[in-house]
C-alpha cells in the first residue's frame, strides 16, 4: 500500500468517525504507518486536524450522499443567474427553494448521525456551512471531499439575488407660471394648497422608504454577523486548546504505557537476580564457607 493509499484511508476513517474518537484513532493509524515503514504517510496522518462537531455532521452527510454538493452547486448557479438578470420573480422562487433545501439537508444530516434533536448552535453551524457551499462553487468542491475541519459561514445570499441598493433623495416639483409673467395677487390671499402628489411621486417615496428600511436591516444583520463571528472564533480557539491538551494527554498515556513495560521488565530482572544471589548464598552456607 502506498503513502497516498494510507493517507486516503486514514482521512476516510478519521472524518467519518465520532470526533471524540479522533485523537485515539489517529494515534493508532500513525503507529500502523510507522510500523509499515511509511514514515511520510505517518507524518501526514499525524498532521490531520480534529473536526468540530458541526463539521463532522456535514462530512457524514456528504459521504453518505455525494449528490448533496451537486444539489447545492446547481441551485447556487440558478441564484447567481437570477441575481445577474435582476429577475425578481425568479429570485423569490429560488430563495424559497433555497430555504427548503437548507432545512431538508440539515434534517438529513442529523438523521445520518442519529441526532434527531440537535442543539440549536450546532444546527445553525451546519446550515450556515451548507449555505456557504451553495454561495461559493469553490467551497462546494472542497466540501465534496468530506474532510471539513471547521464550520463555514458565507456573507453572500443573505437576501438572495437582490442587487446592492443606495439611498436616493426624492425630488420635489414646484409650480411654475408660464410666459415669465407674475401671477396676480389677490387682495386677501388664502394659503396655497399643495398639489396632490402624482402616482410616480408616491411610488418613488415608497421605494425610498423601502430602501432606507433595507439599509437599516442590512446594518443590523452585519452587526449580528460580526458578533456571531467573534463568538465562533472564541469557540474555535477553545476547541483548539482542548484538542492540543487531548493530544498531549494521548502522548503522555503512550509514554506511560512504555514506562510501565520497562518497569515490569526491570522488576522481573531484579527478582531473577535476587533469586540467583540467594541460591549462591545457600550453596556457600552448605559447604561451610
Amino acid at each position: 500500500m502506498t503513502d497516498g493509499d494510507l493517507l486516503r484511508d486514514a482521512v476516510a476513517e478519521l472524518y467519518s468517525s465520532d470526533p471524540e474518537e479522533f485523537v485515539e484513532r489517529r494515534g493508532a493509524l500513525v503507529a500502523r504507518a510507522r510500523e509499515s515503514g511509511q514514515a511520510p504517510a505517518a507524518k501526514q496522518i499525524a498532521a490531520l486536524r480534529k473536526p468540530t462537531r458541526s463539521a463532522w455532521v456535514v462530512n457524514k452527510l456528504v459521504r453518505a450522499d455525494p449528490g448533496v454538493t451537486a444539489e447545492l452547486a446547481s441551485l447556487g448557479e440558478e441564484l447567481r443567474a437570477a441575481q445577474d438578470s435582476l429577475d425578481g420573480a425568479a429570485i423569490r422562487e429560488l430563495s424559497q427553494r433555497r430555504r427548503e433545501l437548507m432545512e431538508s439537508l440539515a434534517r438529513r444530516a442529523f438523521t445520518v448521525v442519529g441526532v434527531p434533536a440537535p442543539p440549536a448552535g450546532i444546527r445553525d453551524e451546519v446550515t450556515a456551512t451548507l449555505g456557504a457551499a451553495l454561495a461559493d462553487p469553490q467551497f462546494a468542491g472542497t466540501l465534496a471531499a468530506g474532510s471539513l475541519v471547521r464550520a463555514v459561514q458565507a456573507e453572500g445570499f443573505g437576501q438572495v439575488g437582490r442587487p446592492a441598493l443606495t439611498l436616493v433623495k426624492g425630488g420635489q416639483r414646484g409650480g411654475e407660471v408660464g410666459g415669465g409673467a407674475r401671477a396676480p395677487r389677490a387682495k386677501t390671499a388664502a394659503p396655497a394648497r399643495p398639489a396632490a402628489p402624482s402616482a410616480e411621486e408616491v411610488r418613488a417615496e415608497r421605494e425610498r422608504r423601502h430602501r432606507a428600511a433595507v439599509a437599516e436591516a442590512e446594518q443590523a444583520a452585519s452587526e449580528a454577523a460580526q458578533a456571531a463571528d467573534a463568538a465562533t472564533a472564541g469557540e474555535h480557539e477553545l476547541e483548539a486548546t482542548v484538542e492540543r491538551l487531548e493530544e498531549e494527554l494521548a502522548d503522555a498515556r503512550e509514554a506511560l504505557a512504555g514506562a510501565r513495560v520497562q518497569a515490569r521488565r526491570a522488576r522481573t530482572r531484579q527478582r531473577s537476580t535476587q533469586q540467583a544471589l540467594d541460591r549462591l548464598r545457600g550453596d556457600a552456607s552448605g559447604r561451610g564457607c
